[in-house]
């Protein structure tokens, strides 16, 4: 564990990438099976022990010291982990680290009555960085700048094979990942997933900026606004899993039986809307309802049947990478396309349909179209090149995303509240609001959302000291602020919802600019936001 913690404290104090890659690279080849893989697995956000959460490591803290001095401390510090690690009484005796396979055993076997004997007795066998290192991985959060792809970057780095090859296996296995060790450090057999229901990596698409594409070798596609998903049927099962990866098959329960064939299909998850006749009539019709009525459904562990039957999911396919156990992903585009077009007639129109192609005679007619998109389920287009194989990652010339312009609206800053990780000594999480009628006339301010982007270093210092010179009311860590500073805030759509007292919620809201010199009165009004919703 001494070593796992001297690697975290290290990748803390390291901005650049490379360096980050070689630190990890060094320790994967230095340190003992299994502890090297549990290490992989913490770093790549792989482990979740139930019993610890971040309310346990609070209760624990103030059986111990000062409750108010935690509160402060945790308040000023910006992290529970690093705060508890710092507070944490010395113990009498000098520790005796454990092991990293120690560690994960015995918090592997803590339940909720017993985390509170046990947790303590292995916080007192390390000093304060090896608690730090142990409360991150126990609550499974790392947030110390390293992505699961940088870890496994690294992974491939440290013993010189393919990205691509390690993310291909990745998902098919499970920590410590014994098979996949033996694989690349030691010389062994791949290992064997094609009877697996396993994720392959997405193929991704770079932002159309300044690029203008020639429609003779680009197809455009809508591009919806659900998430991406990949379907998964082999060895008699199926899985749905996220664009990271993630097995969200328990959520989305209505998907795991209607694959007829063994594949691996790319696509948009998106819940039914109102479409007259039925699910028989999707496909010609859309049948997407917004982005807000799934979101209703993400993230449950168990769904109603009341939910399955007024929000019931499919799945808009963009493409096919594997079916009845050939790999179409060296064919280009449009033969990958015309395989998908015969493939859909043989899927349920309950389930499955396919997005179309978008005909336009050139690229400004394709722009008006684009603009016309507004309305509709749709976050914008999709330009891929027609000759192109399906590759994981981004490749430059190949796909590109042509997202539509964002919404923008004034809204007026009214709490703040600290960050995490590299932000935690700055105010850099925002909520904001629009008035609720005439300000000149008494109006309130609502909040209509939080947003933690959009701005650099430079304006972040900006507004922390705004926030601490205009504070004029706390709420445990989040403070109230004058009205004063207006933020134009941007914003893919706008919903109405029930748990926000506006009524109103933004989808994926961040700072577009802020508007120092604008007075407070003339940001915009909740009937702005209201005008925009689209059902």
């Amino acid at each position: 564990m001494e070593e796992f913690a001297a690697l975290v404290d290290a990748l803390i104090y390291t901005r650049s990438r490379n360096e980050k890659l070689r630190l990890i690279a060094e320790y994967l080849k230095s340190a003992p099976d299994p502890d090297r893989g549990w290490a992989l697995a913490a770093l790549s956000d792989g482990l979740d022990f139930p019993a610890v959460k971040s309310s346990t490591i609070r209760n624990l803290l103030k059986e111990r010291i000062d409750p108010v001095l935690w509160t402060l401390s945790r308040d000023f510090v910006g992290d529970t982990a690093e705060t508890a690690s710092l507070l944490w009484p010395a113990p009498d005796e000098t520790p005796s680290p454990p092991t990293i396979s120690e560690t994960v055993d015995l918090l592997g076997a803590m339940n909720r009555k017993s985390v509170l004997a046990e947790l303590p007795k292995l916080l007192d066998r390390l000093d304060s960085s090896g608690r730090y290192a142990l409360l991150k991985l126990a609550t499974g959060g790392m947030r110390i700048g390293i992505s699961s792809r940088l870890a496994k970057t690294a992974f491939a780095q440290a013993f010189e094979v393919s990205v691509d090859e390690v993310e291909e296996y990745w998902h098919g296995l499970g920590a410590p990942y014994p098979e996949l060790f033996s694989w690349a450090a030691d010389g062994g057999d791949a290992p064997d997933i094609e009877n697996l229901p396993t994720f392959r990596p997405f193929m991704l698409a770079h932002p159309l900026e300044e690029t203008l594409v020639d429609l003779a070798e680009y197809a455009a596609e809508w591009k919806w606004d659900g998430i991406r998903v990949q379907i998964v049927r082999a060895g008699g099962e199926t899985r749905l899993y996220s664009r990271s990866g993630d097995d969200i098959s328990a959520t989305f329960p209505e998907l795991l039986d209607v694959l007829p064939i063994n594949a691996v299909l790319d696509g948009e998850l998106l819940v039914r809307g109102n479409v007259q006749g039925g699910a028989e009539n999707a496909r010609t019709q859309g049948g997407a309802a917004s982005f807000n009525a799934l979101q209703q459904r993400l993230g449950r562990k168990t769904v109603s049947k009341k939910m399955l039957k007024e929000a019931p999911a499919f799945v808009r396919l963009y493409d096919v990478l594997i079916a009845e156990g050939e790999d179409l992903r060296n064919l280009p585009w449009t033969q990958r396309r015309g395989r998908l077009e015969k493939l859909i007639d043989h899927l349920p129109a309950s389930h499955f349909d396919i997005s179309a192609v978008v005909e336009a005679k050139d690229f400004e007619h394709l722009a008006q179209i684009r603009e016309g998109s507004r309305d509709d389920a749709i976050e914008g287009l999709m330009l891929k090149r027609k000759d192109s194989p399906y590759i994981a990652g981004r490749r430059v010339g190949y796909w590109y995303k042509w997202k539509r312009d964002p919404l923008l609206v004034d809204c007026v800053l009214m709490y703040a509240q600290r960050g995490s990780g590299k932000r935690s000594s700055f105010f850099s999480d925002y909520t904001f609001g629009c008035w609720d009628g005439n300000p000149d006339a008494g109006a309130d301010l609502l909040p209509v959302g939080k947003a933690y982007s959009g701005f650099t270093d430079e304006e972040l210092k900006k507004i922390d000291k705004h926030v601490r010179q205009n504070t004029i009311n706390r709420f445990g860590p989040v403070r109230e602020t004058d009205k004063s500073l207006v933020f134009e805030v941007a914003f893919d759509s706008v919903h109405e919802s029930k748990r926000h007292k506006s009524g109103l919620a933004m989808r994926f809201p961040r700072i577009h600019r802020i508007r120092w010199e604008k007075p407070a009165h003339e940001a915009d009004r909740i009937e702005a936001l209201r005008s925009l919703v689209r059902d």
